[in-house]
């Protein structure tokens, strides 16, 4: 069952999709979030990848359409998802759902805003996510060798049109805002995180070093490189082996902190 419905961020309002499994909600709500280079895409391009997880994962699965640059920068998204998740906390059970566990994820753009709401919610002493579920992040304005040697068409994202997706986002070409930058914070004392990482993408080696600095951090991390995947590799899952069992192994990771 699909609900489609508008939450009011700031003084505005987003639309936002609720995915429940015809088993139930289950016990507990992922919220995802989409990809896109903060600046394309919505809730309608990435519905059979909320869907598959509604159903693998046997929970709720809820995603927004956070406002988008150029022509809303940064923090307009980030602020949208954390009221978004201070909804999902406050009217969740009158829809239905499981609030009392909790995971934030997306892909690209979609996993840099969900850490990036974790890691302000905790610098806020406020209530935070059982979990992170980040799909090859967006995380770092800096060179890391995979730019080189994943830059082009058949990767299914190159540098300079990361370059633009970072300058729509900020208005600028970087940013020293941890918020942004994710792996300019300190990343101590977050929820479990499990890190899907496609080889062949210019993000790979950033998603890499994430992965680092959370295990130096004491941080528990679920990390797997999926050997040949380019960027955006899940939204194949119907047609790609590769993708199938990635999607499959997040699910079955969001299922076991749900069970726990």
């Amino acid at each position: 069952m699909a609900q489609t419905l508008m939450v009011r961020v700031g003084a505005g309002e987003r639309r936002a999709r609720i995915h429940i499994p015809a088993a139930g909600a289950g016990k507990g709500t992922l919220i995802y979030l989409h990809g896109g280079g903060w600046s394309v895409f919505s809730i309608d391009t990435h519905d059979r990848l909320m869907r598959e997880y509604a159903e693998r994962i046997g929970c709720a699965v809820i995603g927004l359409d956070y406002s988008l640059s150029p022509e809303n920068r940064f923090p307009t998204a980030l602020n949208d998802v954390d009221q978004c998740h201070d909804w999902v906390l406050s009217a969740g059970e009158s829809l239905g759902l499981e609030t009392g566990h909790v995971v934030i994820g997306g892909d690209s753009a979609g996993a840099n805003l969900a850490l990036a709401s974790t890691l302000r919610r905790r610098d806020e002493g406020r209530f935070m996510p059982d979990g992170l579920l980040l799909n090859y992040a967006a995380l770092e304005t800096d060179h890391y060798p995979s730019n080189d040697r994943y830059d082009g068409a058949p990767y299914m994202l190159d540098v300079s049109e990361m370059k633009i997706f970072w300058k729509n986002y900020l208005g600028a070409e970087s940013t020293e805002n941890p918020y942004a930058r994710p792996l300019l914070a300190d990343l101590a004392e977050l929820p479990p995180v499990h890190l899907c990482i496609a080889e062949c993408d210019i993000l790979r080696d950033e998603n890499l070093e994430l992965e680092r600095r959370l295990e130096a951090a004491g941080v528990h991390v679920s990390a797997h490189l999926y050997k040949g995947a380019t960027h955006s590799f899940l939204e194949a899952v119907g047609v790609s082996s590769c993708a199938e069992r990635a999607v499959q192994v997040g699910a079955d990771w969001v299922s076991d902190l749900f069970s726990r």
